[in-house]
């Protein structure tokens, strides 16, 4: 009963990152006169004040838990899942537009969970062949408009090259992340993350030199920089503080062949807002996309519980989930 409490609640939690981290394929079609490197330093730079204002009351308890080798491990997660993903993403959404980045994205759960299926007790990834299908089969639908009208363009080739870098970047944060929420015990989630925000945002200080000096900013009047802070303040709460701290409640909760998974969330929720900014309905193939995301999960969830069952009847002990 716990592991099935426990997978639930894991869901509900990786449901609601993705619900938060959607903004941030909208963020640059918002915001489409600032580039890249304005919107990762503005997004990272309210980040790390944020984080540090939430951290403040906690720090005296935490910082004898934190040695060298967690600022190194804090320092390499924060640029592999902020600076140099959203960097990556934003420029991908701008160049080659949110569905084909959707797509790209889209194989991350299937990146995640091959990875995943090496720890151990984790779920044989033949188990798992039909729950990769679908989601495969999920992100062809999302991104085939796009592939069907793809053109050699420059700026479209240099977005996929971007999303296929966010996509290596942002699945090697995933499974380290994962894997070092079980090393630091006596942090919590969101300890976890606050940490991740101050280093990020100190990581945002040193875009400053390289957004002045390849974006110039001579054209943004001061209703635009207005605009700039607003979505830069919103993202930062919502995607990095709560979406954060919905992800690592998660992934204390769910093994890493299910982490995998809900990542999915994200792309369902990408779409769903585009949508809402394009004032239209999912086209047929979209329509399909959600519906094989929905059974990819379910599919996840259903070889995890029968594979539990198993081990439980053959009395296998140390299950973690």
């Amino acid at each position: 009963m716990v592991k099935t409490h426990n997978t639930i609640a894991g869901v509900l939690f990786g449901m609601g990152a993705g619900m938060m981290w959607g903004l941030v394929f909208l963020a640059p079609e918002v915001i489409r006169d600032f580039s890249p490197l304005h919107l990762t330093a503005g997004r990272y730079l309210a980040y790390g004040l944020l984080s540090l204002l939430l951290i403040m009351p906690r720090w005296r308890a935490i910082r004898h838990h934190l040695t060298r080798r967690e600022w190194a491990a804090l320092f390499r997660l924060a640029f592999l899942a902020n600076t140099l993903y959203y960097v990556l993403l934003a420029s991908a959404v701008q160049l080659a537009g949110i569905a084909l980045t959707s797509l790209v994205i889209g194989f991350m759960p299937v990146a995640v969970t091959i990875i995943g299926s090496r720890d151990r007790n984790a779920v044989p990834l033949r188990a798992l062949i039909p729950s990769l299908l679908l989601c495969a089969a999920g992100a062809v639908c999302i991104g085939w408009s796009a592939l069907r009208d793809f053109s050699a363009a420059p700026d479209t080739v240099i977005g996929l090259l971007c999303a296929i870098g966010a996509l290596a970047s942002w699945t090697t944060f995933a499974v380290n992340n994962s894997r070092w929420l079980a090393r630091v015990e006596p942090l919590s989630a969101q300890d976890w993350n606050l940490l991740t925000g101050l280093v990020t945002g100190v990581q945002a200080l040193g875009l400053i030199p390289l957004v002045l000096l390849f974006a110039p900013t001579a054209s943004h009047d001061l209703q635009a920089w207005g605009k700039l802070t607003a979505v830069s303040l919103i993202v930062a709460l919502l995607a990095s503080i709560v979406g954060n701290k919905f992800w690592n409640q998660m992934s204390k909760l769910l093994p890493l062949t299910l982490v995998g998974q809900m990542i999915l969330f994200e792309t369902v929720f990408a779409l769903l807002y585009g949508f809402l900014w394009e004032q239209r309905w999912p086209t047929a193939l979209e329509g399909t996309a959600f519906a094989l995301v929905v059974l990819s999960v379910l599919s996840c969830l259903s070889g995890h519980q029968r594979h539990h069952r198993r081990q439980e009847m053959q009395g296998v002990p140390g299950l973690n989930t």
